[in-house]
């Protein structure tokens, strides 16, 4: 009988030696490594209203960076050097450039956008704020300094190879006391406003995913999102368990809302907590069809 005690107790104590290992090796890569890695998504995007010029245009879509805190300068180069890799015809930043608690500096300001300046790409960069970034006077300056379109409440056409164009246009986040998009009110008839007699494809960029549903009358073909980061961390049979106000509506990487295909970037940083699992950093990369 007192053996078999001390075999229960020994089994045990393997038992809970494992478990300890277990959780110590999950944090540690949930904490450390996870969030250093870096993948690239695919989407093949057909639409019959692109034009022929237009068949093959490649879009790169990053979002939620975060830099400050888990992010910084080394982890920015290896983003644009991968950014870099994929030949992009225009590249879009969907918010969340600066962590709410970095401090910022003129030195800082000046290192993110000398690296966000590297960015290669034949047709255009545009970046729209996140609600972190409304936390920042530089962040137009780092945009601005990089070469990006500042696209807050605004709109560009792209032209490629002849006359036809695309519309790309985009609104700041909710928390941007200058941004259309309001909490409590719908918008007036603003961005949709644009395309008239314009390009036959349409492109947002949008910070929040669930505001698109303020856009009154909304007509764009692909709309790009971030915000979420996916719920940040996913376990088998759950979407994710960290969700930010403004994305606890559209919550898959797509939702196809009437006629418009909506894809929100999984991030690149992490938000509320320095913690991924099974959501690894990605970079979107969308190849538009006829």
């Amino acid at each position: 009988m007192a053996k078999k005690k001390k075999e229960n107790k020994h089994y045990l104590l393997k038992i809970s030696i494992f478990l300890i290992l277990f959780c110590a090796f999950i944090y540690a890569y949930g904490t450390y490594i996870e969030p250093k890695q870096l993948t690239v998504k695919e989407y093949k995007i057909e639409n019959k209203n692109l034009t022929e010029n237009f068949d093959g245009f490649k879009i790169i879509h990053i979002s939620d960076i975060h830099y400050g805190q888990l992010y910084g300068k080394k982890d920015l180069q290896k983003l644009v050097t991968k950014i870099n890799e994929l030949n992009a015809d225009i590249i879009v930043f969907t918010g969340d450039l600066i962590d709410k608690n970095t401090k910022m500096t003129t030195t800082l300001t000046a290192e993110i956008a000398n690296e966000l300046k590297k960015i290669k790409n034949t047709s255009g960069k545009y970046a729209i704020k996140g609600e972190e970034d409304t936390k920042f006077d530089e962040w137009e300056n780092i945009i601005n300094d990089s070469g990006f379109i500042n696209l807050n409440n605004n709109y560009d056409t792209i032209y490629k190879d002849g006359y036809d164009s695309i519309l790309i246009a985009g609104v700041s986040s909710f928390n941007d006391k200058e941004s259309i998009i309001n909490k409590n009110q719908k918008t007036q008839n603003y961005i949709n406003s644009f395309e008239k007699d314009g390009p036959l494809y349409n492109i947002l960029l949008i910070h929040e995913p669930d505001y698109i549903d303020d856009l009154e009358d909304n007509k764009y073909n692909l709309i790009l999102a971030g915000h979420s980061h996916q719920g940040q961390i996913k376990l088998p049979l759950v979407n994710g368990l960290i969700y930010k106000e403004g994305s606890t509506k559209y919550k898959q990487e797509h939702h196809k809302i009437n006629n418009s295909d909506l894809y929100i970037s999984n991030g690149i940083g992490n938000s509320k907590i320095n913690f991924r699992l099974f959501n690894t950093p990605a970079i979107n990369v969308y190849r538009l069809v006829k």
